[in-house]
């Protein structure tokens, strides 16, 4: 994530993970047998939709661990596996220096706590400056390179490309197929989403892709075949979220929906190989995967997290029971099942059933149980077992940030920036509170960061807002940091912390104050003070005649002038 952030963590139980073949049962993909095209899309879509959605804090020490570590020891110990840089970067040291990577920018669909935001199919581990300059920019070809590592290059792209962005990011050729064939998947698991950006997207079910976009995704994904890197990556985030990436078990899938075969129907019998046996009238389980885990992540001692485990299946004849065992079971509880039981009908659906798994830890350590289903017309005696981990802290102590100017300003928008907490404080990601001063009244929205900035579009020049920022650990936030101002116009109207400014609006002024301040008093031009208000907290809006004021409060610098209209 941050690269001046640290984390200590215990990878023990990560570490020891042990590969289990999750090849997809028999019946996974029998929705793509006789369709074509779009029809082809939409049947790939209801297959792959319905999964686990594993929680943001579990990413780097429960999941990439499973997901993007070499098969091969650097120097005796295990290295993560990141596509953006020839750095390296060693599991036992944690994640410092790198990132929980959106591949398929989260911005673009503007979302945060949804299905797509912990995706693992699209989220990859990566070195933090590389991911920095990615930003938020579209695959493409980069003609005049702004930033090249070596590995991932951004720049200005060849004409026809990009979408309309201002760059775009080209990774290593070793990995253009890695994402082309993800950002197939992602527009695919996710064509029902309202683009917000819509580069290379566009809304609706089919195509979903722009035309620029399907012909440099299909380019890149002949160039650069499926590697066994993809498909034991596959196979580990079946075994975690349930769900599979098509596009990695079928190479030819993207020709039937976008390229040289739409005409054609696609049957899975015809497709190379290991995921294809007959479909059979047996009960059959998708998810969860005998063998799998169910990761928590870290939350604080007296806070809970829930996660829904997907149950998702064929042909069940009678209700699957599931029952949690193991030393810490007390820490972890099922909700919302009826006599330990669940219906036969509701895991055969489209959705399957999604099994709400709640741990709430008491003490301090790691914890570990496990979930055992068994019946539902299984042969007597098969279970299938889910080992579930969690993993509690203190409730976290978190300093103020230290907010800096903005940069980049423009016309429409600037870089909203602030400093890292010092070493030794943990920090899961930052809330950046963004207030706009706004004729009608003030509109404070809050926008997540990963990192220690945060572009910030929608700027108008004859608007002033402000920003502070919070750090974020286990679901409790810092203290606001000190107030930045931007104000109206251009790069010289932006104060720092200013302690007192003041707006006229329609029939009176708008103070804005950073914290809590005493004696604000308002006098006309006489002298005469015609407002006194002993404490004032951040401001406020105050109605007054017609006429020129001077405002002042204690400890707010220079008085300030206004003229109410």
């Amino acid at each position: 994530m941050k690269t001046l952030l640290r984390l200590s963590l215990l990878l023990a139980s990560a570490l020891a993970f042990v590969y289990v073949d999750a090849a997809a049962p028999a019946s996974y993909y029998s929705r793509l047998d006789g369709k074509k095209r779009e029809a082809l899309k939409t049947a790939a879509y209801e297959t792959v939709r319905p999964h686990t959605v594993v929680t943001y804090n579990s990413l780097f020490p429960q999941q990439f661990p499973k997901t993007d570590v070499y098969p091969e020891l650097y120097g005796g110990q295990r290295r993560w596996w990141e596509m953006y840089s020839d750095m390296v970067f060693l599991v036992k040291d944690g994640w410092q220096g790198m990132n929980r990577e959106h591949s398929f920018p989260k911005s673009w669909w503007g979302g945060q706590q949804n299905e797509a935001y912990t995706d693992l199919n699209h989220l990859y581990p990566s070195e933090s400056a590389a991911n920095l300059a990615k930003n938020n920019y579209p695959l493409g070809e980069v003609q005049t390179p702004r930033f090249d590592n070596g590995v991932s290059v951004v720049g200005y792209a060849y004409a026809g490309q990009g979408g309309g962005a201002s760059q775009v990011f080209e990774p290593a050729d070793e990995y253009k197929g890695d994402f082309a064939r993800t950002y197939f998947y992602m527009v695919t698991c996710y064509q029902d989403y309202t683009w917000k950006y819509t580069y290379m997207a566009q809304n609706g079910d089919y195509p979903t892709l722009k035309p620029w976009a399907i012909d440099l995704l299909l380019d890149w994904a002949r160039r650069d075949p499926v590697s066994q890197k993809e498909i034991d990556r596959n196979e580990a985030v079946y075994m975690i979220q349930g769900n599979r990436n098509p596009f990695i078990d079928f190479p030819e899938l993207a020709e039937y929906v976008w390229g040289t075969r739409t005409n054609e129907t696609f049957y899975v019998k015809d497709q190379g190989g290991s995921v294809t046996p007959p479909i059979t009238g047996d009960p059959e389980l998708f998810a969860p995967i005998d063998g799998s885990s169910l990761d928590f992540g870290e939350v604080a001692v007296g806070r809970s997290q829930t996660v829904e485990l997907l149950v998702n299946g064929v042909n069940l004849t009678s209700a699957l029971t599931v029952r949690v065992t193991g030393q810490d079971r007390r820490m972890f509880t099922l909700q919302g099942v009826t006599g330990n039981q669940i219906p036969a009908s509701q895991i055969n659906s489209d959705t399957g059933y999604k099994l709400s798994v709640k741990y709430t830890p008491t003490s301090v350590g790691e914890h570990t149980a496990a979930i055992t289903l068994y019946d539902g017309g299984f042969p007597e005696g098969s279970n299938f077992n889910v080992s579930i981990h969690g993993k509690a802290f203190p409730v976290p102590e978190l300093s103020a940030p230290v907010a800096l100017p903005p940069s980049d300003i423009s016309d429409t928008g600037y870089m909203a920036r602030w400093e890292a907490p010092a070493d030794g404080e943990v920090v899961d990601y930052y809330m950046v509170n963004r207030t706009r001063y706004l004729p009608d009244g003030a509109v404070t929205t809050r926008i997540a960061a990963e990192e220690t900035q945060l572009e910030i579009d929608g700027r108008q020049t004859d608007v002033a807002e402000s920003y502070t920022v919070q750090s974020v650990r286990l679901g409790y936030e810092s203290p606001e940091s000190n107030l930045v101002m931007v104000a109206t116009g251009t790069v010289a109207g932006v104060e720092v912390d200013e302690p007192l400014t003041v707006y006229a609006i329609e029939g009176g002024m708008r103070v804005v104050l950073h914290g809590r301040r005493t004696n604000l008093r308002v006098h006309d031009v006489s002298g005469l003070e015609v407002m006194h208000l002993p404490v004032v907290e951040g401001g406020g809006e105050y109605s007054l005649p017609r006429g020129i004021y001077i405002v002042s409060v204690d400890g707010g610098g220079r008085p300030c002038s206004v003229a109410v209209r």
